[in-house]
C-alpha cells in the first residue's frame, strides 16, 4: 500500500524541526546582546591558578561583553572525575587556556586533546594565558597551536627581534632554553599592524612582568605583535604573538604572572594589560574591535595601574 505524498511545506517543516537541536548546539549562537562566550580552563599549574581565574573574571565581567564559564580539570589522573572531564570547547567563541603541567601536573586526556585540536582547527579562538605556554611540551599539535612556548634549547626554534625590528630565527640547540630574569617594569613596543593594536600607541609601559627569553617551538604561522628588551640577555623578545592553526585563531601573551603570594598584583591591574586582554578576546571571537583607547592607557614613560580588581563571591 502506497502512502500519500507529503506536501512540500510539511517536509520543509519536518526538516527544520530535525535540524533545530544542531542549530542550537553552539552556545555562541544564542547568547543575548551579542556577548562573547568564553571558557576558562584551569585546575593545575605551578602558578596560583584559582586566584588567576578569579582575577581574569574580575577584569572581564564588568565590561558586560562576555559570558564566562570555567572548566576545572581534576588535578591528577587518579583524581575523582578524571575520566568524565570533557570540556565542551565547541560551545564557546574563545577558550582561555591556563593549565600548566610543570611540577607533575597531568597532560589532558587524549579525548580532550583531540577535542581541543578539532576546536581550534575548525575555527575556534584560543587565548594561551601566561604559563599556558609552558604546558604540554610532548603534545605535538599543542606545540603547533601555541607556536612558541617554554621549551628546552632542543625543543624548537626561538624567535628574537633585532635592532632593525626584523624577526631572527635561532636554530634548535643554539642559545638557551626558555627562561626569564627578575620581574621588571618593561616598555612594550608594537611590532605588527594588527587589529588588536588599532589606535594604540606604539610603545607603552607595564609593571613587574616576566620577560621570557628564547621562547621556542615550531614557530610556524606566527605573527609577533609586540616585543620588549631583556637586560639579562641584552636581546629583544616577543611578548605577544598570534598563530593561525587551521581555521582557528590563537593569541599568546606572557603578561599575567600570578604567583602564590599574590593578592592584587599591579601587573594584573595594569590598564594596558587589561585593555590587551579584552581586545584579544574580541579579535579571537572574530568580532570587530570596537573598544576605544581608554584615557588611562599607559605611555612609554609611565605605567598606569587601576584600582583593585573586583573578585567574584567566594574567590576573594
Amino acid at each position: 500500500m502506497h502512502s500519500k505524498p507529503r506536501p512540500i511545506g510539511f517536509l520543509i517543516f519536518t526538516l527544520c524541526i530535525s535540524l533545530l537541536p544542531f542549530a542550537l548546539s553552539s552556545k555562541a549562537e544564542v547568547l543575548p546582546d551579542g556577548k562573547i562566550s568564553v571558557l576558562i580552563v584551569d585546575g593545575f599549574s605551578n602558578h596560583n591558578w584559582p586566584l588567576n581565574t578569579a582575577l581574569i573574571k574580575g577584569i572581564l565581567e564588568p565590561t558586560n561583553r562576555f559570558e564566562i564559564d570555567v572548566s576545572t580539570a581534576p588535578p591528577r589522573r587518579d583524581s575523582p572525575g578524571w575520566d568524565d572531564w570533557r570540556p565542551r570547547f565547541s560551545d564557546y567563541d574563545v577558550v582561555i587556556q591556563t593549565c600548566n603541567d610543570i611540577g607533575g601536573g597531568p597532560s589532558w586526556p587524549e579525548a580532550v586533546q583531540k577535542d581541543f585540536e578539532d576546536y581550534v582547527r575548525s575555527g575556534g579562538g584560543v587565548f594561551v594565558y601566561h604559563s599556558g605556554n609552558n604546558a604540554f611540551p610532548h603534545w605535538d599539535a599543542y606545540n603547533r597551536i601555541i607556536g612558541l612556548g617554554w621549551r628546552s634549547a632542543n625543543q624548537g626554534v626561538a624567535l628574537a627581534i633585532d635592532e632593525d625590528e626584523n624577526i631572527v630565527r635561532i636554530p634548535v640547540g643554539e642559545g638557551r632554553g626558555t627562561g626569564h630574569g627578575p620581574r621588571v617594569d618593561a616598555v612594550i613596543t608594537r611590532l605588527a599592524e594588527h587589529p588588536i593594536y588599532a589606535g594604540l600607541p606604539r610603545q607603552w609601559k607595564t609593571p613587574d612582568i616576566e620577560v621570557y627569553y628564547y621562547p621556542r617551538g615550531p614557530a610556524e604561522d606566527v605573527e609577533v605583535l609586540s616585543y620588549t628588551h631583556d637586560v639579562q640577555t641584552d636581546m629583544r623578545w616577543p611578548i605577544e604573538w598570534t598563530v593561525a592553526y587551521g581555521e582557528g585563531r590563537v593569541y599568546t601573551a606572557t603578561y599575567g604572572h600570578v604567583w602564590h603570594d599574590d593578592v592584587q598584583p599591579e601587573r594584573m591591574r595594569c590598564a594596558g594589560v587589561q585593555t590587551m586582554m579584552i581586545r584579544a578576546l574580541i579579535w579571537l571571537a572574530g568580532r570587530e574591535i570596537d573598544l576605544p583607547v581608554p584615557d588611562d592607557f599607559p605611555t612609554a614613560n609611565e605605567i598606569s595601574v587601576r584600582g583593585e580588581i573586583p573578585m567574584p563571591e567566594n574567590e576573594s
